[in-house]
């Protein structure tokens, strides 16, 4: 019996990317970032103890290979990862010319990037007028709130009280390729907000904007709050992925996250969405129940979503933790077909200047065969070794690590 299990830890890089030079957070390359190996350093160092204390505990990534993953990608030592590695560890470099989330999961699975991504310029307004116009048509109203680069919670603060007067959406955007859109779930309507993200969504993706995410919110002025029913209308791959190549081969496709909007639904035959509190429940579900041949592809954003973005070095440092004290619940349910993959999309170094993500490689650890270490590969070697793992023919442009 063979299944296999790829699970996308978003945004915990590894350091190391030769091109990170290329990468900028403002006016300062990427050069020396490394999200794994600086909150390590951060909580030996005792800088990361709000809601936790002393250095990173990882044991169960660590007994993996998670620190000798890091050495490869970055040559940087982590503060008490000294654990004999029991399973597989690599350390994984990209192509695509974007460190953003629809490039390195298309990557992962298979498929670079063969574009340059469109970026909105960070100016007032930020937007074309057709597009603020053609966006004001499907909400039904006169006009639009925003219009500029902005961080998703404070533009809800800032402007949350005129979408409630106006009933107009706020339009937002940052230093990825996306356009938001932020409105209120009850006074707007969450299938409103949906269908605006929806029918706007190809005159972005002609434009090259990798996504446009519906960003509904609850609450009163002061205290209002987003919810879980984001939704991200995402360009769909250019080509077949892992995902297709399962599909296609009579396997199942089980999405974890928001890995169903990042490939449009494309080859994934179901998908279940919550908090990462909710997605791991789903996980250890999964490794107990999905069937043979299946693939089931997770992604947990929070490590991103809420530490990596605000910088809050303790609070990434609190999410790595807890999710690998989850481990043992997932790692209890594999058999010895089975090979379960943890990676990455990106970085997004908390401790580095910016709001934006970071240019890194990313470390593979997982358990499936032999434990070695392997060495350098690509993106796309760790779609390939899934389908060698499945016995699938097609493996794209990758060469698996597990022959």
């Amino acid at each position: 019996m063979a299944r296999a299990f790829l699970v996308v830890m978003d945004s915990v890089g590894a350091g190391g990317a030769p091109d990170a030079d290329k990468f900028f957070n403002g006016d300062t390359p990427d050069t020396g970032s490394n999200t794994l190996a600086h909150i390590a350093e951060a909580c030996a160092d005792g800088k990361a103890e709000e809601g936790r204390s002393g250095p990173l505990n990882m044991p169960n990534l660590d007994r993996l290979g998670l620190g000798q993953a890091v050495q490869l990608a970055s040559q940087a030592t982590m503060a008490g990862f000294q654990a004999d590695p029991e399973g597989l560890w690599v350390a994984a470099t990209e192509v695509s010319k974007g460190k953003d989330t629809p490039s390195g999961h298309w990557e992962l699975a298979g498929v670079p990037v063969p574009w340059d991504w469109h970026y909105f310029p960070d100016e007032d307004p930020a937007f074309p007028l057709e597009v603020m116009a053609e966006a004001a048509r499907l909400a039904g109203t006169e006009g639009t709130l925003g219009n500029c680069h902005a961080s998703g919670t404070a533009i809800i603060e800032e402007l949350g009280e005129a979408h409630l007067k106006t009933g107009w959406p706020i339009c937002y955007t940052s230093v990825d390729s996306v356009f938001q859109i932020a409105a209120h779930e009850e006074a707007f309507g969450l299938e409103r907000l949906l269908d605006m993200c929806r029918g706007l969504a190809p005159m972005l993706h002609d434009m090259k904007v990798g996504r446009v995410i519906a960003r509904p919110f609850l609450g009163e002025p002061g205290s209002f709050s987003r919810t879980t029913h984001r939704r991200d209308f995402a360009v769909s791959p250019p080509e077949k992925t892992l995902c297709d190549w399962v599909s296609d081969a009579g396997g199942m496709v089980h999405a974890v996250g928001k890995i169903g909007d990042i490939f449009s639904m494309q080859g994934i035959d179901d998908v279940v969405k919550g908090t990462d509190a909710d997605l791991m429940e789903h996980l250890v579900r999964l490794t107990a129940e999905a069937e043979e041949d299946s693939l089931t592809f997770a992604n947990f954003v929070e490590f991103d979503s809420l530490f990596g973005h605000r910088r809050d070095v303790s609070g990434y440092a609190r999410a790595l933790e807890w999710f690998d004290s989850q481990l043992p619940r997932v790692m209890g349910n594999l058999g010895p077909g089975d090979l379960i993959l943890f990676t990455a999309d990106h970085g997004n170094d908390p401790t580095w200047i910016g709001t934006d993500h970071t240019r890194e490689r990313v470390p593979v650890v997982g358990w499936g065969g032999e434990a070695r270490g392997i060495g350098q590969v690509g993106f796309v070697d760790v779609a390939a070794s899934v389908a060698t793992h499945l016995g699938l023919d097609q493996t794209g442009p990758g060469n698996s690590f597990l022959t």
